[in-house]
């Protein structure tokens, strides 16, 4: 039986990552000034900031409509007995229930709610991947997910709550309150929602760093396979930056593997430049 893996954009996997693990993806929308562009494709995430610093309006994002579910999902079929595909978290997005509607109308398609975002879907993706090139079919890769997702752990750091804010993911009393104190939150996803965890003073970098050692530090419970480092871009995450945290990392936690990647346009949309988060999973 041949069962492909699939996901929506959010799950901020490279090409290179998608092509060794023959992963198939599927773009959300990012609109900007009425006009639907494909997550990846169209837009690219200095295209959000150019336009936001320009006119000092956000892009909005879409999910993936049930037509486009049923194209790509009866493409994939012609050559795979199944698939599973996966969807950032359902509460921050129409794509799983829209994935759902399709799966039933087609069959052999198992939707993953992955509760969370980002390489946080990636983690789950990557882990499905590996059951389906040992011959596990989509029903059991599909229940094991549903319980992997419970053992993600996803945060990252913000350095400005203004995209969030915005978009109507944080409160005004939240972004006032960090703008007036320079504090940079980290963003904790929890149940499949975004929650507010522990506040950082002082430059970014330094309240990455802090933010590492927060995570990682004295943790004996953490899966050390693998961890991303994934970050929005921007002026503010720079390579020095990167390599920093990879040796703060590595001083905690002996990962095999730390994977460096870029948020798409759709989880740039909302969280801004200047973002950086670690993601791993815990045993």
């Amino acid at each position: 039986m041949r069962v492909k893996i699939s996901a929506d954009s959010t799950c901020d996997l490279s090409a290179q990552l998608n092509e060794k693990y023959n992963i198939g993806s599927l773009p959300l929308y990012v609109v900007r000034d009425g006009e639907s562009l494909r997550d990846g494709i169209d837009i690219t995430q200095e295209d959000l900031y150019e336009h936001h610093d320009k006119t000092g309006r956000l892009c909005s994002t879409a999910a993936v409509s049930v037509a486009d579910y049923l194209a790509y999902f009866s493409e994939v079929l012609k050559e795979y007995d199944e698939i599973v595909h996966f969807t950032i978290s359902s509460d921050m997005s129409a794509c799983y229930q829209n994935a759902c509607i399709a799966a039933a109308e087609l069959g052999n398609v198992y939707p993953v709610d992955s509760q969370s975002l980002s390489t946080g879907i990636g983690q789950l993706v990557i882990e499905a991947a590996l059951m389906a090139q040992s011959g596990s079919s989509g029903k059991e890769i599909r229940d094991e997910m549903n319980i992997l997702r419970d053992r993600l752990d996803v945060s990252f750091v913000v350095d400005t709550l203004e995209y969030l804010y915005k978009g109507g993911r944080c409160s005004s009393v939240a972004a006032l309150g960090a703008n007036l104190l320079s504090l940079k939150p980290c963003i904790e996803v929890i149940g499949g929602k975004m929650e507010v965890g522990k506040k950082f003073r002082g430059s970014l970098t330094k309240c990455i760093l802090q933010y590492v050692k927060g995570r990682l530090c004295g943790e004996e419970g953490i899966a050390t396979k693998r961890i991303f480092i994934t970050h929005s871009g921007g002026e503010q995450i720079s390579d020095e930056l990167i390599k920093m945290v990879c040796k703060e990392i590595l001083k905690y936690q002996s990962f095999d593997e730390i994977i460096v990647t870029r948020a798409g346009s759709t989880i740039a949309s909302h969280c801004g430049p200047g973002t950086l988060g670690i993601l791993f999973l815990r045993k």
